[in-house]
């Protein structure tokens, strides 16, 4: 496991979106979007459950991220990880969070919610 430095760290806590790269069944990769957070060394996503990328992750728990800074895109910080865990326990509550921090107003979307810890394996940093 590797800690994001301060200077990539900042990127996650800040409201920008990241790009979440996960393998489909057949193999073929498969990119969405999503709000992210940290906690400790960890990144942490929320998805509902019934998504693809969710399905994707339990399968196969390889993850790419790419974060980017939302005022200056080529400031930006890729991950390669690891699924360390998925809950659905606290999963509303977080995306309420999220949503605040996103959009600054309760989620009203969907409610079948899942936390997804990603382990950080390396990181790398772009124009910070």
């Amino acid at each position: 496991m590797a800690a994001l430095p301060p200077e990539q760290r900042r990127l996650f806590e800040e409201p920008n979106l990241v790009a979440v790269s996960t393998l489909a069944a057949d193999g073929s990769p498969r990119v969405t979007v999503a709000w992210v957070d940290v906690d400790g060394d960890d990144i942490l996503l929320n998805s509902a459950e019934h998504r693809n990328w969710p399905k994707n992750l339990r399968r196969d728990p390889r993850v790419g991220l790419c974060v980017f800074d939302r005022n200056k895109w080529v400031r930006n910080v890729t991950v390669i990880g690891r699924v360390k865990s998925m809950t659905t326990e606290g999963g509303w509550e977080h995306i309420q969070a999220l949503s605040q921090k996103y959009d600054g107003k309760p989620y009203a979307g969907a409610t079948d919610r899942v936390i997804i810890r990603i382990e950080v394996e390396r990181s790398f940093g772009y124009s910070l």
